[in-house]
């Protein structure tokens, strides 16, 4: 019989928002690694399937949905000021307004993206006010102004989270195989002299995710391996990522940010349909979609030396997805028709029948040309490993528990990213749901094989110009 290491007591109530994919295979992990009164955990979801799942496990099921209007009301006759955990893994919640509120309280906070209100992502206008970018830096102006108290986790699932760690990981693995000083850096500067020293231009959040069923996608149905809602809104916001200190060349259609860290940049068009070549360990070369992501502002953030539009050094940085094929035929068919799949699936790990998640990090431009290094779990792994979740789940429920773990030891740091935690800590607690976990060198370079028989608008001088990334 397999036993689990505790982490820790969490004393009073844990309170998760949301009991979708990512929910339902969290809850396994908290049974496992927390003492807590099991009478005290309460999970909060407006769907009605989530009731007997629950009673069984004799949980409180509260069948509402957070709101704008009513969440101090909902949370406040819930949690018990100064204890307890509220794991917010839900769509349309501010994250900002459930922080501040539990921070306000005296109780840990931790969340997997920067979610705004129901209604932000399809009614704003304002395309620069949707970006991931105008999001975190709500956030990041709220650390500001609130410095230290009660630690609340900004963005702590496999990607915004885990990735952060990899990054940190991977640095210390180029560091070691090219000969430097593998010191670990104890601050930000640290890491971002390092990075500098190493000469890496850039990182790509590269993932190809190969998991499939043996039934064919029905039409009109938006199939993938997690939250379909939480994909489609951040498919349709702008494309955008962190911008290199390297890069010579602006794309026509890039806007900058007049205030904020201006790490970043975002395009005039949907992040779901705006193709990058990349490379992943599995396929080789692939396009991936440059879907907007937090770390892709993060990252670029954190690793800067200097700061605004024209430090120092600032790596390029950005979200180089292939989801699963399923999804990126709703995809295709979704923008398509121009109108949203009524029906939303995700793969279990039950139908899953081939395939696994490899999501790592490419850091590129340095001596040895580019190193990805990251996790390549299956299915089949994630099945021995925790229930109720595929591959794609488990990397971002293990890092939401490597998360909590982290803020339950470090209770008064205050508002934190995943690149400002302790990377060995966090992934000592995640290392053993991921399956593989390696480093990869490849000499492949976005200019490696381009078509001949078309012109294209690229940079040879430099292979890894984002202008050669792009893919026109």
């Amino acid at each position: 019989m397999t036993t689990y290491p505790t982490y820790g007591r969490i004393d009073g109530p844990i309170i998760l928002i949301g009991f979708g994919s990512i929910g339902k295979g969290t809850l396994p992990l908290i049974e496992r690694h927390f003492d807590f009164d099991a009478d005290k955990l309460v999970v909060i979801e407006p769907r009605s399937d989530a009731h007997t799942f629950l009673g069984q496990r004799k949980y409180r099921h509260v069948q509402e949905a957070v709101t704008r209007e009513n969440y101090r009301e909902l949370l406040g006759g819930l949690i018990e000021p100064g204890r307890g955990f509220v794991v917010n893994l839900s769509v349309d919640t501010s994250s900002l307004d459930l922080m501040r509120f539990c921070r306000e309280q005296g109780v840990l906070y931790i969340d997997t993206v920067v979610e705004p209100w129901a209604g932000f992502y399809f009614d704003t206008e304002d395309n620069a006010a949707r970006t991931n970018y105008a999001l975190r830096q709500a956030v990041r102006d709220e650390k500001a102004a609130h410095p230290g108290g009660t630690t609340a986790v900004s963005c702590c699932g496999a990607n915004p989270g885990m990735v952060s760690w990899f990054v940190k990981e991977a640095l210390l693995t180029l560091a070691r195989d090219t000969g430097r000083d593998v010191t670990v850096p104890q601050t930000r500067d640290g890491w971002a002299a390092l990075m500098q020293g190493l000469g890496v231009k850039g990182v790509h959040i590269a993932e190809r995710d190969t998991q499939a069923r043996r039934v064919p996608r029905p039409r009109n149905v938006f199939v993938n391996t997690w939250s379909v809602e939480g994909f489609i809104a951040e498919g349709f916001q702008p494309a955008e990522l962190g911008w290199g200190t390297h890069e010579t060349w602006f794309p026509d259609n890039g806007h900058r940010h007049a205030s904020g860290c201006q790490a970043g940049i975002w395009l005039e068009r949907p992040g779901a349909i705006t193709r990058v070549h990349t490379w992943c360990p599995t396929p080789g070369p692939q396009f991936g979609f440059l879907v907007t992501h937090n770390e892709a502002i993060s990252i670029s953030d954190y690793y800067t030396v200097g700061s605004g539009p024209a430090p120092e050094f600032r790596p390029t940085c950005h979200y180089a997805y292939h989801p699963c094929d399923d999804a990126v035929l709703s995809l295709h068919e979704m923008f398509g028709s121009g109108r949203q799949q009524e029906v939303h699936h995700i793969l279990t790990e039950d139908e899953i029948v081939e395939g696994i998640d490899e999501l790592g990090v490419l850091l590129y431009g340095h001596e040895k040309n580019a190193l990805w290094f990251g996790s390549r779990l299956s299915n089949a792994e994630t099945r021995d490993l925790a229930p109720y979740q595929n591959a794609t789940g488990l990397q971002v429920t293990s890092a939401v528990l490597a998360g909590m773990v982290w803020a339950l030891e470090n209770p008064q740091a205050g508002i934190v990213e995943a690149d400002e935690m302790d990377h060995a800590r966090c992934l000592e607690v995640q290392l053993p749901y991921l399956g593989p976990v390696e480093a990869h060198y490849t000499d492949w370079t976005p200019l490696t094989d381009r078509w001949q028989h078309f012109p294209e608008d690229i940079d040879e001088s430099d292979p890894w110009q984002f202008r050669n990334v792009l893919a026109t």
